[in-house]
């Protein structure tokens, strides 16, 4: 079958699809940009394990970082690139293509 349309299991990321990476991906895809401390709250993640896996999404261009002082602390927020965000739709619609229609 030669289709000219593409296929959605070309935007599988393996990097995305780690599951505490996909989590901070839907997280920040909702959110926007988010605190560190909250990624970390509401992923119930130790600071070290978010790091890590912050820093594999920072260098695969996924994930910027803003540095802040916000209550003479400074503050790290988090967001989704315009690559990253389209990197974690495009994920998400080969996952989609995985699983097929979801019955009811």
């Amino acid at each position: 079958m030669n289709s000219s349309a593409p296929d959605p299991m070309d935007g599988f990321d393996a990097t995305i699809h780690a599951p505490i990476r996909l989590r901070i991906c839907a997280l920040l895809d909702t959110a926007g940009e988010a605190e560190f401390a909250l990624v970390q709250r509401q992923l119930a993640l130790s600071a070290s394990v978010l790091s890590k896996h912050v820093a594999v999404l920072m260098e695969a261009g996924f994930v910027e970082q803003r540095k802040a002082v916000r209550d003479t602390r400074q503050r790290v927020w988090l967001r989704l690139t315009p690559y990253g965000r389209e990197a974690y739709q495009a994920h998400l619609a080969a996952l989609r293509a995985i699983v097929g229609p979801v019955a009811h």
